[in-house]
């Protein structure tokens, strides 16, 4: 049972929940009821905020991290940025992993070009390398950079140490670059929700089964949205750090800002374990404090979850499905095309063959499968079984070299391998599209971290579909026990007590290049033919005239589809050859519609031929004089907007935004952001981004005008924007800004958080 309360609730001396409107209850345990405010301080995430803030206002945060971590489709982009701000070292350890490109298959030489550019700039900067196939970038991190009380900041949405004491977030590149450069992550401090544990976990249920029964009751309502989850309750002391790490990793599903767990001597002994143990230290609330709200968990009622596609939320219980198969199918079909449209063919329900479904493939792998207890449960309920020799396969993916390492001596890779299963090695592809993509038409069920449409590497406008199932690997395992028959872990698992893990870092000493303190300037960066700078970005000017060039009126817009994994991830040191592919899966006629309007502000910027960018807009222009008589045509910014309601949910690739930026793109309108980093995102390359209450009223091809928005930028309040939509007729339109920093300001008048850096922090 997973219930949420309706409000906030206090927790007294670690163990007892009391609602805040149970009043008499409160008088009776504590004499009187606790000041809200002065409770709050008793989190254990207001003492690690506070412990990282460098600001004198615990209201709005200025945060610097103890450590930071980037991979190799994020590290390059981050490093040319922060050099072209200025940078001459690594100010505090920044770890660069080559989990994400390391099957070097696609583009020639460019993927190994991006992994020896990291290791040059480890070498001048002082940074740590961990080349391909050595681990994820969070397994690595888990071992060897976590500790309790700590912050790490990395540019992976999926950046969670909650369960080691370590409060982590996951955030675009550019908010990376802002600590390289001594700057501060900038956040207003953030409510906390406590995630109440009781009872123990029944047997053949795992953490992605508990992570996902959480997701599917909040992320649909926003309950811990932009929020700290605060793991406590005496059913932590059921489960392992190993488990707890995944289902710690799952929590940035639920669009929270980041996690924390309750400390005790199990989180000793894996640090201890990792040698690390001077990182431990006794993490519990005090003896009262005050939660925003609670999500009460009865671990001992889970069972195995599946989530169907095409979201980590879309959540059953496998007995459940496969009591209503044809329902709940049916629905996910109907749900797809009015996500997707009539134009592709997709079916789940011919998979149901004698009542029962039949799935193509299974996975277990990166930073939520991969683990090692996770692995271990899988291989013996495979032990003496087969995963059989018609269409189902199965492929696991060891989080890390040591993991794969104690796998090995323990014969777990044995027993998966008698079985039918194939082994890999370190690698984050399954999650995003770079490796193992299904058939056309293929159900994979994978124990990783998300679903989205087409993150699985099917490519809808060349005419494919496949879909994936988030499952937990003990499920898995009993799913290809039984030749691909969807199947509960607790329908064929008996009892079993995983070995204790034995952590052996001579993989890690034998290949990890550690440079931290040991910048050598004289080192050359080493730049392959795909890697280039950033284009230059153009300031805010007084007005701008957007040109609507997409509208995506889906509930919710991820980042997948806002510029795709998978195939362009090669691309991604080569920011006008990652642009081509912005929004290829949702609008493809985006990046011809921003192009063609991004020339004519070049030719503005530049000033030739500037008389033919003016009667381009000749009709425009004329329009915007009956509202702005003195603006002069050579000062109206120019640049693309898309409109979407939600968009955002996902990974924190800053290339959502900057790939719109870099085809001329100067601001979104939306309903609402999905995550705090996509908006982050925006403000650092330069973006405005615009809310609007009211439904979209305009068209692609529509012209809005936007008169005075540095003005407006310098408002306390930025609630009420007039804008214009300049069509046959003129009509008014209200849009608002929701609350920036002084930084943030400044950022977007300069058109770039690299612009604002080159330009001496004045915007101007």
């Amino acid at each position: 049972m997973v219930k949420l309360y309706e409000g906030g609730a206090y927790l007294i001396n670690g163990k007892e929940l009391i609602s805040e409107n149970e009043s008499e209850r409160l008088r009776y345990i504590l004499g009187e009821i606790p000041e809200k405010k002065e409770a709050k301080k008793g989190t254990i995430s207001y003492s690690i905020l506070k412990a990282h803030n460098v600001s004198e206002n615990m209201e709005n945060l200025q945060i610097k991290f103890d450590a930071i971590a980037s991979h190799d489709i994020t590290f390059v982009g981050i490093i040319q940025t922060a050099k072209a701000s200025g940078m001459t070292k690594f100010s505090l350890p920044y770890v660069l992993t080559n989990c994400h490109n390391s099957l070097c298959a696609i583009g020639g030489t460019i993927n190994e070009d991006d992994h020896m550019f990291g290791l040059s700039a480890a070498k001048k900067y002082g940074g740590i390398y961990v080349p391909p196939h050595i681990a994820v970038i969070h397994q690595y991190m888990r071992e060897m950079m976590a500790g309790c009380g700590k912050m790490i900041l990395g540019s992976d949405s999926h950046t969670r140490y909650g369960a080691l004491g370590t409060m982590a977030i996951g955030e675009g590149g550019g908010e990376l670059v802002k600590q390289l450069l001594e700057n501060t992550y900038d956040v207003a401090c953030p409510k906390v929700v406590a995630i109440y544990l009781e009872g123990k976990p029944a047997y053949g249920v795992g953490p992605q089964d508990i992570a996902l029964a959480i997701i599917g009751k909040v992320f649909k309502n926003g309950y811990v949205k932009n929020k700290v989850m605060e793991f406590i309750g005496p059913g932590i002391e059921s489960m392992d750090t190993d488990y707890r790490n995944g289902i710690d990793v799952m929590t940035t599903e639920t669009t929270c800002l980041s996690s924390i767990w309750k400390t005790d001597e199990d989180t000793r002994d894996f640090l201890t374990m990792h040698g690390r143990g001077h990182e431990y230290k006794e993490l519990n609330p005090e003896a009262v404090a005050y939660y925003d709200g609670v999500v009460y968990v009865d671990l001992s009622t889970i069972k195995p979850m599946i989530a169907l596609p095409f979201h980590p939320s879309n959540t059953y219980e496998i007995d459940e499905l496969n009591e209503n198969l044809e329902d709940i199918l049916r629905q996910v079909e109907i749900d797809f095309k009015n996500l997707i449209g009539n134009n592709i063919d997709f079916s789940l329900t011919d998979k149901i063959v004698n009542n029962k479904l039949l799935v193509d493939q299974g996975i277990i792998a990166g930073c939520a499968g991969g683990n090692y207890s996770n692995i271990m449960e899988a291989a013996n309920i495979l032990n003496n079984r087969s995963c059989g020799n018609l269409e189902f396969n199965l492929s696991v993916y060891p989080s890390s070299q040591p993991v794969y390492m104690d796998l090995v001596k323990k014969g777990a890779i044995t027993e998966l391998m008698a079985a039918g299963a194939t082994i890999r090695t370190a690698f984050c592809g399954p999650c995003f599209g770079a490796g193992d993509t299904p058939s056309n038409g293929g159900l994979s069920i994978r124990h990783t971290t998300r679903n989205f449409p087409s993150r699985e590497g099917s490519k809808p406008g060349n005419g494919q579909i496949a879909s994936v199932a988030l499952m937990d690997a003990r499920s898995i395992a009993a799913t290809a026990a039984n030749g691909g028959v969807l199947t509960s872990a607790q329908d064929i698992c008996t009892s079993y007590k995983v070995p204790t893990y034995f952590f052996d870092n001579s993989s890690y000493n034998s290949r990890i290049y550690d440079g931290y303190n040991k910048s050598d300037e004289s080192v050359e960066l080493k730049y392959g033919p795909n890697i280039k700078d950033w284009p230059k970005m153009s300031i805010l000017e007084d007005n701008i005239l957007m040109k609507v060039c997409s509208i995506i009126n889906d509930p919710v817009t991820t980042t997948d589809e806002l510029i795709p994994s998978g195939e362009a991830s090669s691309y991604r040191s080569n920011p006008l050859g990652l642009a081509e592919f912005t929004l290829s899966r949702r609008d493809p006629e985006y990046v011809g519609r921003a192009k063609a309007f991004s020339s004519i502000e070049k030719m503005r910027v530049t000033g030739e031929d500037v008389n033919n960018a003016e009667n381009q807009l000749k009709d425009i222009y004329a329009k915007i004089k009956t509202i702005s008589k003195n603006a002069e045509e050579s000062k109206i910014g120019l640049g693309s907007v898309i409109y979407a309601l939600k968009p955002g949910d996902g990974s924190a690739r800053e290339q959502a935004a900057s790939c719109q930026r870099v085809l001329g793109g100067i601001a979104n309108i939306v309903k609402e952001y999905a995550t705090k980093r996509y908006r982050s995102n925006l403000i650092n390359w330069g973006m405005i981004p615009f809310q609007m209450e009211n439904d979209c009223d305009f068209n692609v091809g529509d012209y809005i005008y936007v008169p005075n928005i540095r003005q407006i930028l310098e408002r306390k309040d930025m609630n009420d924007i007039t804008a214009y939509i300049i069509g046959e007729k003129i009509r008014e339109i209200k849009l608002y800004i929701a609350d920036m920093t002084d930084d943030e300001r400044k950022i977007i008048k300069a058109g770039s958080l690299i612009n604002f850096n080159r330009f001496g922090k004045i915007g101007k």
